[in-house]
């Protein structure tokens, strides 16, 4: 580790991402850095990670820090409850930004559960049929059940436009189609565009605070939709807009996921990689693989040049 982390280390951009990875009984605590996508750190636990486990973690990447005498300018990490109270105490004050992603995630799968009850309620208010052919007495039941079928299938075919960031023309026109008389929806669409408007990277985080506040404001006056979203009023989402303040900060924790999603594929093709054992043993040798990355692009291209004259 000693000589690995002399190489990672060389151009420590000062931003870090932890991430936790649970795999069966064993947990997998990771430190990347956020802009070289470089892992520096991981721990491997037989248990559930707790605040002392985040703490001592945590100190001893910043005894390794010390050491060499480099900095911590920010840190990003999930909405876990884990982080905080370790990062206070190890880091002080040093920049504690929440993933973005998983912050929209949250709201979206809100939004989707919200669109899906709507659903539920129109399923609900179908007119009963009699069984047979229909009489005159019953077509016009019949037409209003099968254009309040024709509407349910229609919210759930198109589900995604209301948590789409970017939409095309003929997108929007389906939504206004889809949500006539449904004004609840058209709500929740226009909170999800504010929401999305909090993470611009023109504004600060002051700015955006503000804007939080009066959505806040405008959420609790609609009682249903008030109820349904209130993630909005989490304190998480004011920490996912500290990137806002530092143009280096990077506004998710992609660096650290990716390598668990790596290691993820890795036990599939792997199957006896599940014990504590093999599970370090494999996440050593794939920080040696990224240590020879230089040297293999390096080789190639001298290869590639020669091959050519």
């Amino acid at each position: 580790m000693g000589d690995y982390l002399d190489q990672a280390l060389v151009d420590f951009s000062g931003y870090i991402a932890a991430d936790e990875l649970y795999d069966g009984p064993f947990c997998v605590l990771s430190i990347v850095d956020n802009r070289t996508f470089r892992r520096l750190m991981y721990e491997v636990l037989d248990h559930d990670p707790t605040h002392e486990d985040i703490r001592r973690f945590f100190r001893r990447f910043h005894a390794i820090l010390d050491a060499r005498g480099l900095i911590l300018y920010g840190i990003t990490t999930d909405a876990s409850p884990l982080y905080p109270t370790p990062i206070t105490e190890v880091f002080g004050d040093v920049n504690h930004q929440v993933c973005e992603f998983h912050t929209l995630a949250e709201l979206t799968k809100v939004i989707l559960k919200a669109v899906a009850k709507v659903r539920k309620t129109l399923a609900a208010g179908l007119p009963p049929l009699q069984r047979g052919r229909p009489s005159k007495a019953t077509r016009n039941s019949v037409r209003q059940r099968k254009r309040t079928q024709k509407r349910i299938a229609d919210l759930f075919d198109h589900r995604h436009l209301f948590v789409q960031h970017h939409r095309t023309p003929a997108e929007k026109r389906t939504l206004q189609c889809i949500t006539r008389g449904l004004p609840q929806l058209r709500t929740l669409r226009e909170i999800m565009n504010e929401v999305y408007r909090l993470f611009d990277r023109r504004c600060c985080t002051y700015t955006a605070l503000g804007k939080l506040a009066r959505l806040r404001w405008r959420v609790r006056r609609f009682k249903t939709v008030g109820r349904t979203l209130q993630k909005l009023f989490s304190p998480n989402l004011e920490k996912a807009l500290t990137f806002l303040n530092d143009t280096l900060l990077p506004s998710t924790s992609n660096a650290v996921e990716r390598g668990n999603r790596r290691h993820r594929k890795m036990q599939k093709t792997v199957y006896r990689v599940r014990g504590r054992e093999h599970i370090v043993h494999r996440i050593a040798m794939d920080m040696q693989r990224e240590a020879q990355t230089a040297g293999r692009e390096q080789a190639t291209n001298s290869l590639h040049l020669q091959r050519t004259g």
